[in-house]
């Protein structure tokens, strides 16, 4: 038996544990994710997705990997990026939300490859993509560096992964961003998705999320070259950029 403890939200469970509740709160959600993503950002996320996109640089032909992709906004957009000679793979350890991500898509005249896959175990070889992404979802994963060694490992040298995710605020902006993640955040979840518990969980696993800084020195720590980030909206997100040089 595992006797290890991770965080989940403000919670501690055992680590062999954590997947199997995180699946849980997005089994909960993954109907109404892309109604609340908007509801909750004010429709922020897709300028910071937007962002990301830019920043990938993807050309004619590249292989990409979007991991914990959701109902698949990064794949699309990768898609029209990579064109026909391209290799897109839309990725998820939860099926519930790969199934919305798949119709969504199929439904937008898209059909990415798709994969349910475990990010800390990705079933691709070494020196594959060209460049992998995980828009919020690293913070859910119990093993974070591990999934990071992991994502530089198929990444081709020259290659880069990029990571979006809610990071620490601006100090001045905290008080109120904190009434609002843990005031009125669970009540739009509790109207809308009839679930409030997962939102305050959202709302928990981001304050316990490594701060920009600290995510850096991880990413460093799993072997990337170089690490740069850039913060969105008073640093409530931000995107992590690594390369492998070799």
């Amino acid at each position: 038996m595992n006797d290890k403890i991770t965080d989940f939200g403000f919670e501690k469970v055992p680590e062999d544990q954590k997947a199997k509740k995180v699946a849980e709160v997005f089994d909960s959600v993954a109907a109404k994710y892309d109604i609340m993503n908007d509801l909750m950002s004010g429709g922020m996320h897709r300028l910071w997705k937007a962002s990301t996109v830019r920043a990938a640089g993807v050309r004619p032909g590249m292989k990409v990997l979007d991991i914990a992709g959701g109902t698949g906004d990064l794949s699309k957009a990768f898609l029209d990026k990579a064109g026909p000679s391209g290799e897109v793979w839309l990725t998820d350890i939860n099926e519930s939300m790969l199934r919305v991500g798949r119709n969504r898509m199929i439904d937008h005249g898209y059909l990415p490859k798709m994969a349910l896959c475990d990010a800390e175990k990705l079933p691709f070889p070494d020196n594959y993509f060209d460049v992998v992404t995980v828009a919020f979802g690293l913070r859910n994963m119990t093993h974070k560096d591990i999934a990071l060694s992991e994502m530089r490992r198929v990444i081709k040298p020259g290659g880069k992964v990029l990571v979006l995710e809610f990071s620490k605020v601006n100090p001045l902006l905290a008080p109120a961003y904190d009434l609002y993640s843990f005031q009125v955040l669970p009540k739009i979840g509790q109207v809308v998705a009839q679930d409030s518990a997962s939102y305050q969980y959202l709302a928990e696993s981001i304050r316990m999320h490594p701060d920009q800084e600290t995510l850096k020195s991880i990413m460093l720590e799993s072997g990337f070259d170089q690490v740069k980030y850039t913060n969105f909206t008073a640093g409530v997100v931000a995107l992590h950029q690594g390369t492998k040089f070799a």
